[in-house]
């Protein structure tokens, strides 16, 4: 049996994590690159002279130009933290480089932090993540399918109506020799044709062919300049459809990624950051050991996030 290169690349090891990002110094350095990597520019005026204040071993930028201040870690997921940035490049680390995953719960024995600072480190992180996978479409093939999100909860409905799941759309695009390039999984507010037409002009480039088991919502993605071709499953298992092969393969390892690592959160309220993790890390599979290194720059670049605007943001996708 041939060996998987992707599923058995090194990554990057902690030694060798240890060695690019071990100190606060270190971090820093990173952390500046990351959010400048053309150098400093102010975020009031743009400017590009400035000149470096220390006050209490922090460093702060002042524009040359307006006079603003600005701290390293002011506008980034690390804004207003108390922790050293060595413990948030640790998390960006465990987070990144966990397959299938990592529960707050973990997080919180890792770094050594209370369980509360585990979770809001973790939310932030799956949020930067979650924005930066909403900037991307799919296109070319795309293979497409319905799915939900959770379970009936004690006392509830069961089946499709229970308070607890969350309707998605997951979809794979394909390489030109038909192996899974890039995943989307997108919660959407049912199957009708106006969510899935909406669905597919904010996720798919016009042009893609979009292949489905049939369901008739998915006739909507011609309206976004797609074409859509159908496979009557009519009963048969997945391993029985090899047209569908790659959608159903990334929905099992899904359902296996959330149910080893996660036991107890609420589908409704956070499906969209959970979803978006797991497609962040899939998409960028194909090179693990730059995997953190990715993380930092969209912790850095995606701004601030409080408890209360993650809690907030989830609330809109209830």
């Amino acid at each position: 049996m041939s060996m998987n290169r992707i599923q058995f690349q090194p990554g990057l090891s902690m030694p060798e994590f240890f060695k690019l990002f071990g100190t606060e110094a270190l971090c820093a350095a990173a952390l500046e690159s990351a959010r400048w990597p053309d150098g400093f520019r102010c975020p009031d005026c743009g400017g590009a002279a400035h000149c470096i204040l220390h006050s209490s071993g922090n460093k702060v930028f002042q524009c040359n130009g307006c006079r603003h201040q600005t701290s390293l870690i002011a506008g980034t997921v690390f804004q207003s933290t108390k922790l050293p940035l060595t413990i948030w490049f640790l998390a960006i680390y465990l987070v990144s480089q966990a397959k299938t995953g990592l529960s707050a719960l973990a997080l919180k024995r890792q770094l050594g932090v209370s369980y509360p600072t585990a979770w809001l480190m973790q939310h932030k992180l799956m949020q930067a993540m979650t924005e930066r996978e909403a900037r991307y479409t799919l296109s070319g093939k795309v293979q497409v399918d319905d799915a939900y999100l959770g379970g009936e909860r004690v006392g509830g409905k069961v089946g499709r109506g229970s308070e607890n799941k969350v309707a998605f759309v997951a979809a794979v695009s394909l390489t030109d020799d038909g192996h899974p390039l890039r995943v989307k999984l997108s919660p959407v507010p049912g199957f009708k044709l106006k969510a899935i037409a909406d669905w597919a002009s904010k996720c798919l480039a016009a042009g893609s062919t979009v292949y489905s088991d049939g369901l008739a919502c998915f006739s909507a993605v011609t309206q976004a300049g797609c074409t859509h071709e159908c496979t009557v499953v009519a009963g048969r298992k997945p391993k029985d459809v090899p047209e569908l092969q790659w959608i159903n393969t990334v929905l099992g390892n899904l359902k296996t990624s959330l149910s080893g690592s996660y036991h107890s959160f609420g589908f409704r309220k956070y499906a969209a950051q959970y979803l978006g993790t797991f497609a962040y890390r899939f998409n960028r599979r194909f090179d693990l050991k730059t995997l953190p290194q990715h993380l930092l720059v969209a912790a850095a670049q995606c701004g601030q996030h409080s408890q209360r605007s993650i809690r907030v943001v989830a609330e809109v996708h209830c």
